[in-house]
């Protein structure tokens, strides 16, 4: 109960930032950044004073970034004024971190869960269009490959890393993202939908890869759970570690066909 009580909560307050946009949006996804670098952080550097140090260092950092973000969409701003105050950050959550230098990848690893989603948003046109379509899709991939997954068994998917997931739970959570992106994209009016659901499937497979990424990570630090942050889930870590994965894939497919500030068309409409 508490598990679903927690997800029925995050979902709800996504969807509301979701369909607020602007600012607000940018700062609830740069405090859901913030709390996935910390996380990592907090599991990769053992001792106490220097996790104290690197927390602190990469929550400043991804701060500091998610502003620079966020403000981009109101004031000139460069992505490589971002891109190198994460570069700095990174160098010094090494640093203060050392000898465990695999801190510093706690920089990246929580700017991926807010800054491609911030600059699918900020699309003036489909820019809510584009993140409900994000969701969606992360959202199907989760569920179907669970409940895909305790219906019909077989082959593990990666067992050394996450002995639960199968190859069944997998194909099911990637043909239900499909369904689910090309749904959103239907409903929003877009009319070539072939594209948007080969974007899906891959968008798919790509957050269940992120997933089992996030898993090996946490097995190599000895932990189950990224934290005890949310009820019945873990942490935030474990929560978007397949959604920051496809936020980022989505928003550079976006930004490649549509520019900064046509990225959800980008994604969408082809």
């Amino acid at each position: 109960m508490r598990r679903v009580l927690s997800g029925v909560v995050m979902i709800a307050a996504a969807l509301l930032v979701a369909r607020l946009g602007g600012i607000l949006f940018a700062i609830f996804w740069t405090i859901a950044g913030v709390a996935v670098g910390v996380e990592w952080a907090w599991l990769s550097a053992p001792d106490p004073k220097a996790r104290r140090r690197a927390a602190q260092t990469v929550a400043l950092t991804l701060g500091i970034a998610g502003a620079l973000v966020g403000l981009a969409s109101y004031l000139t701003i460069s992505l490589w004024v971002v891109a190198a105050a994460l570069a700095l950050g990174a160098a010094a959550a090494a640093v203060v971190a050392r000898p465990v230098y695999l801190t510093a990848a706690a920089v990246p690893y929580g700017a991926a869960a807010f800054v491609g989603v911030i600059l699918l948003r900020r699309d003036a046109q489909d820019g809510l269009l584009a993140t409900l379509w994000l969701f969606a899709v992360v959202w199907a991939t989760d569920i179907a490959a669970y409940f895909t997954g305790r219906a019909l068994g077989g082959p593990k998917l990666a067992p050394r890393i996450s002995p639960k997931k199968t190859w069944s739970g997998a194909v099911g959570g990637a043909a239900a993202a499909a369904g689910a992106g090309v749904a959103v994209a239907a409903l929003g009016g877009v009319v070539n939908l072939w594209p948007v659901a080969a974007v899906a499937l891959a968008t798919a497979i790509l957050a269940e890869l992120g997933d089992l990424f996030e898993s090996g990570v946490k097995r190599a630090f000895g932990a189950k759970d990224s934290s005890q942050l949310i009820p019945g889930h873990g942490g935030l870590m474990d929560r978007l570690d397949g959604f920051l994965v496809a936020a980022t894939f989505a928003a550079a497919i976006g930004i490649a066909r549509g520019g900064l500030d046509g990225a959800g068309q980008g994604l969408l409409r082809w």
